[in-house]
Order: structure tokens, then C-alpha cells, then sequence
């Protein structure tokens, strides 16, 4: 699954957003940075300061360091979560990609998240990142006809299909994704939570970080209710 994750997804607006960001930052922690696409993006553009990678995924920093070693980007790649891993001030950005933070379902979960995202970050330091936007109702084009197909690494035809498993309870959408190449097939069920913008706004709040810019499009244009995203910027 790691070796299909770029194909499935693609550099596109969000990732020149958080760039942009990355770029104007002289440390930068990239939590849950997957095959560490962003970071390595960042170094052979110029990026002279601090790189670090942070996913529990041992397949996925492998793919990272594998790909930052054949274009010589130096980075740091870390193996573990923001439950386990521990920094005090060292970042002046903090970044969670691809939906990342949905991955947190419990409350608990979140706060603790929350606090190690602050702890992390120097003062005046920024965190940001993004979630699907739940007035959207996303979930509802999670459906076997919205398939789609990928190579993978050895150019054979992978095709991808989401099916939800459960309606909306409590915040979180339960689903199986479906993977089906030529002579095999696997299925893997994930569970991601939903937050409004008044929620997210409040789990900030209370881990001392303050919304400083929000959108609903990776263009920077304002959240609505048919806003696919709510991207959100906060400063310790």
C-alpha cells in the first residue's frame, strides 16, 4: 500500500500550499508525512534550515528515505506519533497533510495530539493543517462507482474502491477500501472523525494555540458550507 500511495496521491494545490509555508519556515515538523513527498519537494527546492519527517508507518519512511537518498535531500525521518515522540520548542512550523488529523478519533487522542503539536513548537510558532469539511457531506461519493485506477510500481493496472461501512454516528465515517490487482485483491477498513470549524476552533483553544488564518479551498478562499476543506492555521 505504501508503494501505491503517491500514484494514489498525486502532488496538487494542497501540497503547493503547505510549501509555500515550509519555505518560509527555518525548522519545520511534518507529522504524519507518509512517503515524505512535501519535505523532499522542500530541500531540492532550496530549503537550507531543519527537515523532519514523523510517521508510524515503518513502509512509508522506508519509501521516504529510499526517495530523499536517490535525490540527495537530507532530511530526518522518525519513526513513531505525536503520542510517542517528544519536542520542546524546536519548530517554528508544524504541518499535518492528506487529511492526517481525521486519523484522531477519540478526544483524549486529540488533546494529547494538540499538546505535543505546542510543545513542539517554538514561541510564535505556526501549526497548520486540514480537514474535510462535514457540511460537504464527502463521505456520500465514497462509492464503488467513483473508483479509480492507479499503476502501480510495476506498471500493472490497480483499481481503488471506497464503500462506507457505517452512517455518520458520533463525528466519524467508517469505511473499507478495496484494492484489486491483477490475481489479488485486498480490502483495508479505516475510521476517520468529522470536526466543524467551531469544534476544531475550541480543541485549539484549549491546547494554547490560536486560529490565525482559516479557508475552504486550497486558493485561500472563505469556508462555507460547499467548502470541500477547512484548512486552518494556528500560532502558539
Amino acid at each position: 500500500m505504501a508503494a501505491l500511495y503517491d500514484a494514489l496521491n498525486p502532488w496538487g494545490p494542497g501540497d503547493d500550499f503547505y510549501l509555500e509555508l515550509v519555505m518560509s519556515a527555518a525548522s519545520v515538523l511534518d507529522v504524519g508525512c507518509g512517503t515524505g513527498a512535501l519535505l523532499r519537494r522542500a530541500r531540492e527546492a532550496g530549503h537550507g534550515g531543519r527537515l523532519c519527517g514523523l510517521d508510524p508507518a515503518a513502509a512509508m519512511l522506508g519509501c521516504a528515505r529510499r526517495e530523499a537518498a536517490r535525490s540527495g535531500a537530507e532530511v530526518e525521518w522518525v519513526l513513531g506519533d505525536l503520542g510517542s515522540a517528544r519536542w520542546e520548542g524546536e519548530f517554528e512550523l508544524v504541518v499535518m497533510t492528506g487529511h492526517a488529523f481525521q486519523v484522531l478519533l477519540g478526544d483524549g487522542e486529540v488533546r494529547t495530539a494538540l499538546a505535543a503539536v505546542r510543545a513542539a513548537l517554538a514561541g510564535g510558532g505556526r501549526f497548520a493543517f486540514e480537514t474535510r469539511n462535514p457540511a460537504a457531506r464527502p463521505w456520500e461519493r465514497w462509492t464503488p462507482e467513483h473508483a479509480v485506477e492507479v499503476a502501480d510500481g510495476t506498471g500493472a493496472a490497480v483499481r481503488v474502491a471506497h464503500e462506507v461501512q457505517e452512517p455518520v454516528a458520533g463525528g466519524t465515517v467508517r469505511f473499507t477500501t478495496t484494492f484489486t490487482g491483477p490475481g489479488w485483491e485486498r480490502a483495508s477498513r479505516s475510521e476517520l472523525r468529522f470536526w466543524d470549524a467551531d469544534a476544531l476552533d475550541g480543541l485549539l483553544a484549549g491546547a494554547g494555540l490560536t486560529v490565525v488564518e482559516r479557508y475552504g479551498d486550497w486558493g485561500r478562499g472563505p469556508l462555507t458550507d460547499s467548502s470541500p476543506e477547512i484548512v486552518t492555521v494556528a500560532r502558539r
